[in-house]
């Protein structure tokens, strides 16, 4: 892995939600946190934080020397800059955070072109930056911009962007046909999505009886990956996509449009949600889910929310937290399992079956 064993501080919010998932996105590519810092407000104009906080970062960086700083918002190119000039230290922000999980998971042609295309999109702009400082008489020669001609490389990086998307191209015809394929046999389609790190994967093997590969770090899956099933004595094709997560950039959303956009044409979706969270954190996890499936213009009624790992939550809070959930996003079917113990599995495929029963049958 590309960062493993460098050391880092973290920057980010005072609650525990940000600072969980912070370093989550962190430690799945190797990151090792040596401190963190926290503050209430960190998209200030010049650094992120105010004057004196980063002044306190600089003292920081100073005592325990990591290799970079890690700041979980999304940062403009110039605060990026300023911040990175005063602390003498590189900075990945949130948007390049993530990039680096994509790059370390993409494995298939399709998931590593659209990785490419949001790294291009996230260097086109800072590109810009870097000659709009040099126009000012800055030299950013440090933290990777280097001294070379901006007009040359933007051509260039929109060179290279207008092949992936060519490449891009291809592969959603491919994708395109088996789907074409996929609808003419009239085979209910169950795709499984919601937060990353949710159990989707997991739940995905005992409904398919596969074993693809489960991990607790972020986006273990970046691409769709389908296979066919037995629920209630039906042939179906079970898919397992992307996991969601909170603030992912617009453009990210677009470069993997065409793994999501399997999402419209599933016939149940299973929306799968970390049970053993505190209830503020599952309502942003899943406020996160609905927004982007929002925007994928897709109808709530086909979902099912489901509750992974309820053998990790005691008896006497389960009713409680469903209570305090109070879901009212027009979600008919929600239903608490365990993946790993089965649990609850029979009551799912029953509700899956039931919203299936209407579509014709291929037998």
């Amino acid at each position: 892995m590309y960062s493993e064993g460098r050391k880092a501080i973290l920057i980010t919010y005072p609650n525990q939600f940000a600072l969980s998932e912070a370093r989550g996105l962190a430690e799945s590519v190797g990151y090792s946190i040596l401190e963190v810092i926290s503050q209430k407000n960190i998209t200030r104009s010049r650094f992120g934080v105010g004057k004196g906080k980063a002044e306190e970062i600089k003292e920081r960086v100073a005592a325990l020397k990591p290799d970079v700083i890690i700041y979980d918002e999304i940062l403009k190119p110039s605060q990026q800059y300023n911040l990175a000039r005063l602390c003498k230290i590189e900075i990945v922000d949130r948007e390049k955070l993530i990039l680096e999980i994509f790059l370390n998971r993409a494995v298939t042609n399709e998931s590593k072109i659209q990785v490419k295309l949001a790294q291009l999109k996230y260097d086109i702009v800072r590109v810009k930056e870097k000659a709009r400082l040099a126009k000012l008489g800055e030299q950013p020669g440090f933290y990777g911009l280097g001294k070379y001609d901006a007009d040359v490389h933007i051509l260039d990086i929109k060179r290279r962007t207008t092949l992936l998307k060519k490449k891009l191209q291809a592969e959603e015809r491919k994708r395109a046909l088996h789907r074409i394929q996929r609808l003419s046999s009239s085979i209910p389609l169950i795709s499984l999505t919601g937060y990353t790190s949710a159990g989707k994967t997991s739940l995905f093997n005992i409904l398919t009886n596969e074993n693809k590969e489960t991990s607790t770090k972020l986006f273990t899956t970046l691409t769709t990956f389908t296979r066919s099933s037995q629920i209630e004595g039906r042939k179906v094709l079970v898919s397992d996509t992307i996991g969601f997560i909170s603030k992912l950039p617009p453009y990210m959303i677009e470069a993997f449009k065409s793994t999501l956009s399997e999402l419209n044409y599933a016939n149940v979706i299973l929306l799968i949600i970390d049970f053993t969270d505190d209830v503020p954190i599952i309502k942003k996890k899943l406020m996160s889910s609905l927004e982007i499936l929002s925007k994928l213009q897709i109808p709530f009624q086909k979902c099912i929310l489901v509750l992974n790992k309820i053998d990790m939550v005691k008896n006497n809070e389960i009713m409680n937290k469903m209570n305090e959930l109070n879901v009212t996003e027009n979600i008919d079917h929600i239903i608490p399992i365990s993946a790993h113990l089965g649990y609850n599995l029979p009551r799912l495929k029953k509700l899956i079956s039931m919203q299936v029963a209407d579509l014709p049958s291929t037998s």
